[in-house]
């Protein structure tokens, strides 16, 4: 048997594509089934069966070069490796190739699952901030700290605080009368305004209910001067109210009840959560909101100490209140105070 036969056979019976080419004139010395496979053009015209056509030449010596070639309607990718030798005075060049299709498709596949992932952690992470950015409007920060540690929030009292309750004259006829998208946006406006002046003095919002807008100041951390800072939102609140019905259609007038005194906060509900706070200081407030008149402030009159050097305050009166009896209460003159509201 031939040295050529028993070459053809070895290299048929393995896996790898094998080409010798003589270097002086280009003609294909010998090859195997594997490489006449991938390249069928490579007996009869010298030229690799490729997307991008070169001679055989063209190959750098011993650098592998990634090469692609149709097979049967499929695109392989065969490394090459060529190597420049010489065989009783003969300049040969030995081509092997590789195919590692699998390999790249392997890779590809490798790539488009983790490009899967990134991309699918990036929606978790938008969405877990979408998911903070609800809770931290539903409670105060520390509160959502405690529940994302702990999966729930011990009620907590506390003591003392300053209770902010608004609600809206005619409300309930404005949305059956007009249109209810124009309502709706105009009060989100407002309670978005009132969101920033609450933050601008330490005050947090607890809910909105339809038109009732509920704050509290000295909480989640206690300050001396809850009072003060509750007494400055409500009259910053109705100042943005003012100005704002002078180039509004709809005007918006407001009653308002402070109240200071002790409250107890903690999440309450299963599958909805919600942040409330209950107790003497809330109640009270309610039913000092009830007691003003449109864009009028309404105040425990035991809170006059704390506010008389910023606030002109109207004369004790004495109302019955649901719930407490015969109070005291008083009429806090935002428009007149006796220093600048901060």
């Amino acid at each position: 048997m031939q040295i050529q036969d028993i070459s053809a056979r070895l290299f048929g019976a393995i896996n790898i594509g094998i080409c010798i080419i003589d270097a002086d004139t280009g003609v294909i010395v010998s090859l195997n089934q594997t490489f006449e496979a991938w390249f069928c053009d490579a007996a009869q015209g010298q030229v690799l069966n490729l997307d991008e056509s070169f001679t055989l030449k063209d190959l750098p010596d011993r650098e592998p070069v990634e090469v692609r070639t149709k097979v049967k309607h499929r695109t392989l990718v065969i490394e090459l490796s060529v190597h420049k030798t010489e065989h009783e005075g003969n300049k040969l060049i030995v081509i092997e190739g590789h195919n590692i299709s699998r390999l790249r498709e392997t890779e590809a596949m490798i790539d488009s699952y983790a490009a899967m992932v990134d991309k699918r952690t990036r929606e978790l992470e938008r969405e877990n901030r979408r998911v903070e950015k609800l809770l931290l409007n539903m409670m105060p920060k520390s509160v959502y700290e405690e529940f994302m540690t702990f999966g729930c929030v011990t009620p907590r009292l506390f003591e003392p605080v300053t209770v902010i309750m608004l609600d809206f004259v005619g409300f309930t006829k404005m949305t059956a009368a007009g249109d209810p998208n124009v309502t709706v946006s105009e009060l989100n406006s407002i309670f978005t305004a009132f969101d920033q002046i609450g933050e601008h003095h330490g005050s947090e919002r607890i809910k909105t209910i339809g038109d009732c807008y509920m704050a509290v100041t000295g909480l989640p951390h206690s300050t001396p001067d809850h009072a003060l800072s509750a007494a400055r939102v409500a009259a910053k609140m109705m100042r943005f109210l003012e100005r704002r019905n002078q180039t509004h259609p709809h005007k918006w007038r407001a009653r308002i009840g402070i109240a200071s005194g002790s409250v107890v906060g903690s999440v309450v509900g299963v599958q909805k959560y919600v942040y409330d706070v209950f107790g003497p200081a809330v109640n009270m407030a309610a039913r000092l909101q009830a007691q003003s008149n449109p864009m009028e402030i309404t105040i425990c009159d035991s809170m006059r100490d704390e506010l008389i050097d910023d606030f002109k305050l109207s004369e004790a009166e004495t109302v019955s209140l649901r719930g407490f009896g015969d109070t005291q209460i008083a009429r806090l003159k935002h428009y007149q105070p006796n220093r600048k509201v901060a």
